[in-house]
């Protein structure tokens, strides 16, 4: 298997390619949940791990754009493609003085809550908020995929992702 590194990725070989806007963000993915009804019409989400997530997004987005000055709020259309980067849990991980060490059978995706789509929700406002994009439904195709964070090249992704997080690559659509 070819070494899988994010330079890959944050330096593509041609100039087409460098025509999208790469962020890496840290921190733990929240969903966009529900919003409940609290009184007088004001809603607030039910979630209280989504604030955080959004502002990671959002600073991360600003700092990209910084980076990427040939990069403008888009009017086109956009594909997106995102890795997110999910907190293991205890139970995938040895015991003992081994304890840092991952199981053998501990999985390389994630397929429990959050939803994707709930996980896309919140990126996608964040991105929104940041001025990446006028609207998010200029996203008309997105590639995601949820992913524990590993530091071995363990299922096929042309990057790898040490801690919770995500990578947003953005690029123009073709016709």
């Amino acid at each position: 298997m070819p070494d899988v590194t994010a330079p890959t990725l944050l330096h593509p070989p041609n100039a087409a390619a460098q025509r999208r806007l790469v962020i890496l963000v840290y921190g733990t993915p929240a969903p966009q949940g529900s919003k409940r009804h609290v009184g007088h019409g004001v809603m607030v989400e039910s979630s209280a791990k989504v604030k955080p997530w959004r502002a990671d997004v959002r600073q991360a987005a600003l700092e990209a754009m910084a980076t990427s000055p040939w990069w403008e709020p888009a009017a086109d259309r956009l594909l997106m493609h995102v890795t997110f980067a999910l907190p293991r849990p205890r139970s995938h991980y040895r015991t003992g003085k081994f304890a840092h060490l991952l199981r053998d059978n501990a999985p390389a995706y994630h397929a429990t809550k959050p939803d994707i789509d709930k996980l896309i929700r919140s990126t996608c406002d964040a991105l929104t908020s940041a001025g990446v994009y006028a609207d998010d439904s200029r996203v008309c195709q997105v590639f995601a995929t949820k992913v524990y964070p590993s530091t071995v090249a363990r299922y096929p992704l042309p990057f790898l992702l040490d801690r919770p997080g995500a990578l947003i690559v953005l690029s123009r659509c073709e016709r």
